[in-house]
């Protein structure tokens, strides 16, 4: 069942005009849910070639909920206490794997080149789709997170998330350390924070090549970063430094 089975028409005539606690869902998941505010789709993409690709792309999950079940019933539901939400699309914009498709990616890859993918595991298909069309060639699972916590699952519960890896020509050369364990175990922290255990990993495994990360947070030593929050962040210190100077006069 959706969660759009749980709106007004589900109801029994005689809760019918009661109100729900989808409804209340609906209505705050539009205020919170984060924009691109960018002109375009997406920013321009690095005018360099990389050899290594490390991507968290922002998987879009039609408008998914988490949300406390206790209040979903008209019947039981209280007014009185707060109701819990939470969406990938609190957290930043999230993408149809459609329009992550056209990320020119391929661009910015050498002709030898791995890419490394995030994916949820709903969403394993759509990576493998979207490492091809970007031009890559889906290789192998590269690393396993344990999270050490689990969420609900439709079926079990989710205590792992994985990051593919795809190639295009060959690995790049030279390679570095190559007894990388597969199984990372490492806490969960913020909402689709990834381990950087992960990022440390690739850096022994291609010490000497050209890195980027996609979708990046931060910029981190010794890689190229591309993604909004970045983009916003350089915005922010460029405006901060101009407000310096002009308050210096």
């Amino acid at each position: 069942m959706t969660l759009q089975n749980w709106g007004w028409v589900s109801l029994p005539n005689n809760v019918r005009n009661k109100q729900t606690g989808y409804s209340i869902y609906k209505e705050e998941a539009k205020k919170r849910a984060k924009q691109n505010t960018l002109s375009e789709l997406y920013p321009k993409l690095p005018n360099k070639k990389f050899d290594i690709i490390y991507a968290d792309p922002p998987w879009d999950y039609n408008g998914k909920l988490q949300f406390d079940k206790s209040s979903k019933d008209a019947e039981s539901i209280d007014l009185s206490k707060k109701i819990f939400i939470s969406s990938a699309t609190f957290k930043y914009p999230t993408l149809k794997t459609s329009e992550l498709m056209k990320l020119p990616v391929q661009e910015i890859a050498n002709d030898d080149c791995l890419l490394f993918m995030w994916t949820s595991n709903p969403h394993l298909v759509q990576a493998i789709e979207l490492g091809k069309a970007w031009g890559f060639e889906y290789r192998t699972v590269a690393f396993v997170w344990d999270k050490m916590n689990h969420n609900p699952g439709q079926y079990t519960l989710s205590n792992c998330e994985l990051c593919l890896v795809f190639k295009r020509g060959k690995i790049p050369t030279p390679r570095g350390a190559r007894n990388i364990q597969q199984l990372v175990r490492s806490p969960r922290n913020g909402h689709s924070e990834k381990p950087l255990e992960v990022m440390k990993a690739i850096e022994k495994m291609f010490p000497s090549q050209e890195r980027i990360e996609l979708f990046a947070r931060k910029k981190m030593d010794g890689w190229d970063a591309w993604g909004l929050d970045v983009i916003e962040k350089n915005n922010e210190n460029k405006n901060l430094k101009l407000k310096e100077v002009l308050t210096s006069y």
